[in-house]
């Protein structure tokens, strides 16, 4: 699950208070001995296979490879008692040594209608992917599910004190997995990562049960899997450079061909994109194609050690096919920048959206992000136009923007979406004998004839006196020769006749 520089147990804020935690069960030490051999992994997938879900994770490291170095696999399910026993099901878990044994044989397991039990699953499902060629037919990714219980990118270690009550063990993060042997404090460390997952799969489906969200969770966590089954668009890989959305004309193109270029070269070579050529060389190049060898010599950020084994040749070839690029082949970026006349519907939904999420109690990026709902304005597609979202979340911010309903404040903190009235806000009323809160208007509920508001002490949006004793409304011009609430003709009261006099 983890890396040595960072990990993934990524920390997060979440809306429930965690229970008071006592230190994890320990593991008994038949689980630390890890299967190194094919016969011990056959016996292991035939369990797991009879099973109806299984917890699984892996640490790996990747720092010096383009895909993750699997060090270590874990897993855990539970087996029915004896025949006659009361007794409920037992928790089992096992270490796999993918240095000693391969994993592909997993591939068999992967396509049974098994469910995989994973914690921040996205990078595991990369790595079966790429050695087993598959990934499961069924996940269920306990740190998506419990975004749905209102917990915020939480961490195993959190959502483990949070529904079990006790606190996993701590290890080292900079740990080498692949290093052997692997002492016991950190097999007992990797084990405890799979060791209580069922148990908290079933906590979080039950929490999720209660608040009528499990069938939200299940089909995020189907919708991440399916995701994991697509590779990468090798023509959008130009799209992570800092300044794609900047580049214009030709540049658009050669950026896109030598990051094709970049990515299928780090593949092949099992190594980070960064050692074949760094952003700022590729950005370099796009802005200033070279049409030389020396010109790429001088690109900024580019060292000899980029251009060995032809990899000079097949820049300066990638620049050529990038400058010849039919500007119909090229794949923009999507535009980030939203539209004037849309931007104040952006925030108001986004207002809305975060107490829509208050309101449900789900972490507000499982709801929608910023993006979903611009990609929702903009007609882009997206998350917000299926499934459980487009009801809950895009036909509510569908009917906002088109005016049919409102954002509203209710008094008490809260904002609420109502239908709209169509109806203009009336002027407020002033209240005889109140003093008005700047204590410069009249108190008889009379306009003052030097154009400041009567009562209320709010001053009209004209910078005329109000003729009828009541406070016109903050921001909204009056029309010459309407009143702001009927549009009928005002009447003409003496004040106002005598203030004409005078001015004449």
């Amino acid at each position: 699950m983890s890396e040595p520089a960072g990990g993934r147990r990524r920390e997060g804020r979440s809306t429930n208070r965690p229970r008071r935690a006592v230190a994890a069960p320990e593991v008994p030490d038949a689980w630390i001995s890890p299967v190194d051999d094919e016969a011990g992994l056959d016996d292991l997938l035939g369990r797991l296979a009879a099973t109806d879900r299984y917890g699984f994770d892996t640490e790996f490291h990747r720092e010096k490879t383009f895909y993750p170095r699997v060090a270590l696999v874990q897993l855990s399910w539970r087996e029915p008692p004896a025949a006659g026993s009361s007794e409920p099901p037992r928790t089992h878990a096992a270490l796999v040594d993918p240095l000693a044994v391969r994993i592909g044989p997993f591939a068999d397991l992967l396509r049974k209608p098994v469910t995989m039990v994973v914690h921040a699953a996205e990078q595991d499902l990369e790595i079966l992917h790429h050695l087993c060629g598959t990934g499961p037919v069924s996940l269920f990714d306990t740190q998506v599910a419990a975004g749905f219980a209102g917990h915020s990118s939480a961490s195993l270690a959190d959502l483990v004190r949070h529904y079990l009550g006790f606190d996993l063990p701590k290890a080292d993060r900079l740990t080498d997995w692949s290093a052997r042997p692997l002492g016991s404090s950190q097999l007992r460390y990797a084990v405890a990562d799979v060791a209580f997952l069922l148990d908290l799969d079933q906590a979080i489906r039950e929490d999720l049960e209660r608040r009528g969200r499990l069938a939200w969770a299940e089909e995020e966590c189907d919708l991440l899997r399916r995701r994991a089954a697509r590779p990468p668009d090798p023509d959008r890989a130009w799209w992570r450079l800092h300044d794609a959305r900047a580049l214009r004309g030709a540049s658009r193109g050669v950026a896109q061909v030598l990051a094709r270029w970049r990515e299928e070269r780090a593949r092949r070579l099992d190594v980070p994109q960064r050692f074949v050529l760094p952003d700022l060389a590729l950005q370099a190049i796009a802005h200033r194609p070279p049409a030389d060898r020396a010109q790429l010599d001088a690109a900024r950020g580019m060292e000899p050690r980029f251009l060995r084994d032809g990899a000079a040749e097949e820049i300066l070839d990638a620049v050529a096919r990038g400058l010849e690029l039919n500007p119909g082949s090229v794949q923009p970026p999507p535009a980030e920048d939203v539209p004037k006349d849309l931007r104040p519907a952006v925030s108001l939904a986004m207002a809305w959206l975060g107490q829509l999420a208050r309101n449900e109690d789900v972490d507000p990026a499982t709801l929608a992000t910023r993006s979903d709902v611009v990609d929702l304005l903009l007609g882009r597609g997206g998350r917000l136009y299926e499934g459980w979202r487009a009801e809950l979340v895009g036909e509510p911010i569908w009917r906002l923007v088109a005016g049919f309903a409102s954002v509203a404040y209710d008094g008490a903190g809260n904002l609420v979406l109502e239908e709209r009235s169509y109806q203009a806000l009336e002027p407020f009323a002033a209240v005889p004998g109140e003093e008005p809160a700047t204590g410069e208007a009249e108190t008889t509920g009379e306009a003052a004839a030097t154009g400041e508001a009567a009562t209320t002490g709010e001053a009209a949006t004209t910078g005329e006196a109000a003729t009828t004793g009541e406070a016109e409304v903050p921001g909204e011009a009056e029309v010459p020769g309407e009143s702001p609430a009927t549009g009928e003709e005002p009447a003409e009261t003496d004040l106002a006749r005598d203030a004409a006099g005078s001015d004449a």
